[in-house]
């Protein structure tokens, strides 16, 4: 039986990186781009995880390490999120002053007068996150197994090679 790779220091690693570049204004725009620091942080918590490990990791090792990374990248988003709230606000009203868009007043006065989501809002969009964040990173840790998978690695220890008799076809 093969050693597992280490999983839960890489998982918090790439949950953090998740959390944080999500979570940030501006930066986590980004992710509507095929969520991609949430795919980033998976497929970086497979590198750590497949650097400390001496045999090639799995692609159950990757679905693993990259769902554990999108839980925490997700645990990590909720307090951010509420603390960058009233930054992101701001931002989106001026940017929407400097480009003179044509807005509905409704919708301005909303996000004036929007005190955030209250905790109710806040706690549902977490478990949301952490949610989609989960399969995301997943798919992401795949990814991490296919680029970062260590190759030509002896077997490990215990392994029995079964070679072809000799003279036989082989099939």
């Amino acid at each position: 039986m093969t050693p597992q790779p280490p999983r839960l220091q890489p998982a918090l690693l790439g949950g953090a990186l998740i959390g944080v570049l999500s979570a940030l204004p501006i930066v986590g725009w980004l992710n509507t781009c095929c969520c991609l620091w949430v795919v980033l942080g998976g497929a970086i918590a497979l590198w750590i995880a497949q650097s400390n490990h001496p045999y090639p990791v799995t692609a159950a090792d990757g679905a693993l390490t990259g769902l554990l990374a999108g839980l925490f990248g997700g645990i990590v988003a909720i307090p951010l999120n509420i603390l960058f709230e009233p930054i992101q606000r701001n931002l989106i009203l001026r940017i929407l002053d400097s480009t003179q868009a044509d807005i509905p007043p409704q919708f301005r006065t909303m996000l004036e007068n929007s005190g955030g989501r209250g905790l109710i809002g806040h706690i549902f969009n977490g478990l949301f996150m952490m949610a989609i964040y989960a399969v995301i990173a997943m798919l992401g840790g795949l990814l991490g197994v296919a680029l970062f998978k260590k190759k030509d690695v002896p077997p490990p220890p215990g392994t029995v090679e079964v070679l072809p008799p000799d003279g036989g076809t082989s099939f």
